[in-house]
């Protein structure tokens, strides 16, 4: 019996063993690297109310600053902060910040994509083509002599961002980053949502982009959506729930 009790004994440890191995591996497997890329117009301090609720629950957060002066150049900036990264990644973009995810995300380490408000192309597609299907009504974006794009800055937070406070919505018309033309021409060259589980927020009071298009768009790509009731800086004026996005897609990806 003393063998028989020590043996059930050896065994009993030795599962406690496995099954304390099998937790922690599956605590290390879950991704904990989320990789922040702005929309046009902005630069990536408005992710900093996302980036500090995702940084509390543990992840490991990076923002994307891109020039954007071109598509390419726009996708060579993520890259360099994806090339950072020790393991795997959740990567996120706003606006024109989901045509460069839709291509930097071909890049192993990316595991999910989410969409914020965001454009999410197929091959082929570019910013142009894609706003040129479903337009708003509003013809607030000017061109400077040089070809770059600005929001009029009289309508920029109507145009943008009409649930924030005035005094942040006044500096983001002052600070905000211009556009180049070609970046809103530039073309996808491989969809990552096509072998990537992808997410994404609808913003059903955008006026940056028609919400209707973000609902095409993100039926298309098979896309898991959430809508939120915001203007198009959802990531501002919502951070929490937009958090909670970036969790599920940080915690649904193998």
């Amino acid at each position: 019996m003393s063998k028989i009790r020590h043996a059930l004994a050896d065994a009993a440890i030795l599962a406690s063993i496995v099954i304390t191995a099998g937790a922690a591996n599956a605590a290390d497997s879950k991704i904990k690297n989320v990789v922040l890329v702005h929309g046009a117009f902005a630069d990536g301090s408005g992710w900093k109310a996302v980036s500090d609720i995702l940084t509390k629950d543990g992840y490991k957060v990076s923002i994307v600053q891109e020039p954007e002066t071109s598509l390419q150049d726009d996708i060579q900036a993520t890259q360099r902060i994806l090339d950072q990264q020790d393991g795997a990644v959740v990567l996120v973009g706003h606006s024109y910040g989901g045509l460069v995810i839709t291509d930097a995300g071909n890049d192993p380490k990316v595991k999910s994509l989410v969409y914020v408000a965001a454009f999410m192309p197929e091959a082929g597609d570019s910013l142009l083509s894609l706003a040129k299907t479903m337009p708003l009504p509003s013809e607030d974006i000017k061109a400077t002599k040089d070809g770059y794009l600005y929001l009029e800055s009289t309508k920029f937070a109507a145009d943008f961002a009409a649930d924030l406070p005035k005094a942040t919505t006044d500096f983001m018309a002052k600070s905000q980053v211009f556009a180049a033309e070609k970046a809103f021409a530039g073309t996808t060259t491989k969809a990552a949502w096509h072998d990537k589980p992808s997410f994404a927020i609808v913003s059903t009071q955008d006026k940056a982009i028609n919400p209707d298009l973000e609902r095409w768009m993100y039926k298309r790509g098979g896309a898991r959506v959430t809508e939120i009731k915001s203007s198009h800086a959802v990531y501002m004026s919502n951070p929490r729930t937009v958090a909670k996005v970036i969790e599920t897609a940080a915690n649904a990806a193998k």
